[in-house]
Formats: structure tokens, sequence, C-alpha cells
């Protein structure tokens, strides 16, 4: 098993993170040992913030039901009473021109619906997760990026948008995606408006660790060059 303190530690080293990486577990049964999570939330994406401060906890479907696109995404089939909700929305969406209706089926979803989603800091992480969830600035998400596609994790798939929560299942049919997040989201997490997010499947988290040292030294090395370099042509 992968050593998640470390892979953490190096991450949020090399990237200069400001928030732990958070792993994000898709599991078919509830994990024995974690805290069920208590109250509300206004989406699935807002456990994210509360894993990257630090929580350590376990979901199970209807603590999703508040955002009905995420729970599209997450594959968690809504109870008749809040498919009216979700109803609801959608349509707002839809009159805003937010979204048109055409592209609901072109959203990534989860293959099955998950029993338990665990979320934590990567390091503390309870189980084997199923995605690292990455917030970082564009320079960082630049670095990942190169990481991912030297490990051979580089998804087919371009910078993803709104719904942000779709980056989860994207990551894991498609390889690493980036994403720009949606106003939804950024409204429920906080996040920085120069940040964004990067999703890489669990499975190549180590292949992306051990490449992200080599990109981030040849990074110093360009960078110097590159200083040096235009030193040299703006001084003629």
């Amino acid at each position: 098993m992968p050593n998640w303190e470390a892979l953490e530690k190096g991450f949020t080293s090399r990237l200069q993170l400001k928030r732990p990486p958070v792993a994000v577990a898709f599991l078919d049964s509830p994990p024995a040992g974690v805290e069920p999570f208590k109250g509300s939330a206004p989406a699935g994406c807002s456990f994210w913030k509360l894993a990257a401060d630090g929580r350590v906890f376990s979901t199970v479907a209807a603590d999703h039901y508040n955002c009905p696109i995420g729970s599209h995404t997450h594959n968690l089939p809504l109870p008749a009473d809040r498919a009216k909700d979700a109803e609801k929305v959608m349509g707002m969406m839809f009159e805003l021109g937010y979204i048109r209706p055409e592209e609901v089926g072109g959203i990534p979803k989860l293959g099955k619906t998950p029993a338990s989603i665990v979320y934590a800091p990567l390091g503390r992480t309870p189980v084997t997760p199923s995605v690292v969830l990455f917030i970082c600035p564009a320079s960082s998400a630049m670095l990942l990026n190169e990481a991912a596609t030297r490990a051979g994790s580089g998804g087919s798939l371009p910078v993803l948008g709104r719904p942000t929560c779709m980056a989860l299942p994207a990551a894991l049919a498609k390889g690493t995606v980036a994403s720009l997040g949606c106003i939804g989201n950024r409204v429920y997490t906080g996040i920085g408006e120069s940040e964004m997010y990067f999703a890489v499947p669990a499975a190549d988290i180590e292949r992306v660790a051990e490449a992200l040292g080599v990109i981030a030294e040849a990074n110093t090395a360009l960078a110097e060059y590159a200083r040096g370099k235009l030193v040299q042509l703006t001084a003629n």
C-alpha cells in the first residue's frame, strides 16, 4: 500500500500547495471505523473543502441530495420528492442559458452507485482512494499536467468546466483531468479566483508523484535558462 502521508508531503512541498490533496474513495460498502458525516451540505463538492481543512469522514447518498447535479455525476438516484427539486434547479439553469438540455447526457458520471463515499486529506486517508483531488494555482497545475503526461496518466479530455464534480468520474474513466471549476463550487468551497482543480486517478498517483520529481527539477533548470536568455536578449 502506498505511503499516503509521504505522498501528501511530497506533493505539497513540490507544488507549494496551500491545502493538502484530497482523497476521495467510492466504496461498495460503508467503511468500518470512519466517522459518518453529520449535518447537511449544499453540495458534494463542499465535502472537498471539509477534507482539505483536515476532516476525515464518510458519506451516504442522502448527504449529497441537496445538489442534483452532484447526485447525477456520482450516480446517486434521487428519491421522488428530491427529484422534483432537481427539475426546478435544472429548469432554472436551462432558462438562464447556463446549460442546454442536450448537454446533460454528455456529463460524465460514475459507472455505478457507491454505497459510501469517503473524504480525507491524502496523508490521513483511512481507505484506498479512488481519486486524488488537487486545489492549486495555474503554475502548480502546469507541473501536475506535465508530470501526469510523463507518467502516462494524462487524460484525453480538454480542461473541464461546469459542473466541477464531473472531474472525478472523468478522471476515473479517462485519466488525469484539469477543471476550472464552476460558480456553485467556487461559492461552496471558497477557493481562490486564481485556483483550479486537478483530479488524478489514485491508481496512477505514485507514478505521477515520481514523475513530478523529474518535472520539478527540469522546470527549475529551464526557468534559470529562460531568465538568462531573457537578460541576454534584452541587454542587446
